[in-house]
C-alpha cells in the first residue's frame, strides 16, 4: 500500500513537472526563448515567462484580421470549443469566421476585453499590422484583492507574426507576469503556467485552423465593443468591489 502510494506521488510530482515545462515552451525553439522581444521591457522581473510557437499555412496578412477581432463577447480566444463551453461558460464560444464588424483597426490604448467590465481586459501596447501586437494588463486580478490583499500583476501577451517562404507564417506568442506579494506568485506559477499548455497552444492550434481554413466571413451578430461604455462600467463595478 505504501509503495502504491509512493508511486502515486512520484508520478504526480512528474506530471506536474512535465506542465510546468511544457507550459513555459510547448512549441517554441530555443532561439525563439532566447530572443528579445517587443513588449519584454513592459514586465521588470517576471516570475512567469511562457513561449509558444506555430507555423501557420498563411500570411500573416491573412492572420492579423484574428487577432484584431479577439476578446470576451467579441470573437472569443479561438480555444477548443470545449475549454469555452466548461471552463468560461459566460465567454461564448469563439468564432470559426471572421466577423466583418468585430475586425478592427487596433491602436495604442485600445481594450481587449477578457470577462466582464469589473473583471478583466487587455490595452494594445503595441499594434503594428501584420506583424506584430503587444497587449498589457493589470487588471487580471480580483478588484478586492488590491485594496484588502494588496496583491499585484503586470501581465502582457507578446504576437510576433513571421512571414516565412511559401505563404506561411510562424506565430510567436510570448507571456510574462509579474505578481506579489508571495503567496500570488505561488499560486500563478502553480496554476497559470501548467494551465497555460492548455490555453495558449490551444489559441495558437485554434489560429491556424481558422486562417488555414479561409472561410469566407460572416457576420455573427455579436455587437462590435464600446470602449467607452466598456471602461465606464469597468471603472464603476471596480469601485464597488
Amino acid at each position: 500500500m505504501l509503495q502504491a502510494l509512493l508511486r502515486a506521488g512520484a508520478a504526480l510530482v512528474a506530471a506536474g513537472a512535465a506542465l510546468q515545462v511544457l507550459g513555459r515552451r510547448a512549441g517554441s525553439t530555443a532561439d525563439e526563448r532566447a530572443a528579445p522581444l517587443p513588449g519584454d521591457g513592459l514586465v521588470r522581473g517576471p516570475q512567469m515567462v511562457m513561449d509558444h510557437a506555430i507555423t501557420v499555412a498563411a500570411t500573416p496578412e491573412e492572420i492579423w484580421p484574428w487577432l484584431t477581432q479577439m476578446g470576451w463577447h467579441l470573437g472569443g480566444w479561438y480555444t477548443p470549443h470545449w475549454v469555452d463551453r466548461l471552463l468560461f461558460r459566460d465567454n461564448w464560444e469563439s468564432l470559426d469566421r471572421l466577423d466583418p464588424q468585430l475586425v478592427r483597426d487596433l491602436r495604442v490604448g485600445d481594450v481587449i476585453p477578457d470577462g466582464r467590465p469589473g473583471t478583466a481586459h487587455f490595452r494594445v501596447a503595441r499594434a503594428e499590422p501584420p506583424g506584430l501586437l503587444v497587449l498589457r494588463s493589470r487588471t487580471h486580478l480580483p478588484p478586492e484583492w488590491g485594496a484588502e490583499r494588496r496583491a499585484r500583476i503586470a501581465w502582457t501577451w507578446t504576437f510576433c507574426l513571421t512571414e516565412l517562404p511559401g505563404s506561411a507564417t510562424r506565430i510567436h506568442l510570448r507571456v510574462r507576469g509579474h505578481t506579489s506579494p508571495w503567496w500570488l506568485t505561488g499560486l500563478y506559477v502553480a496554476t497559470i503556467i501548467p494551465s497555460d499548455f492548455v490555453m495558449s497552444r490551444g489559441m495558437l492550434r485554434g489560429l491556424k485552423l481558422r486562417a488555414e481554413a479561409r472561410e469566407a466571413p460572416e457576420v455573427s451578430g455579436r455587437a462590435p465593443l464600446d470602449q467607452e461604455l466598456y471602461l465606464e462600467r469597468d471603472a464603476a463595478a471596480r469601485s464597488r468591489a
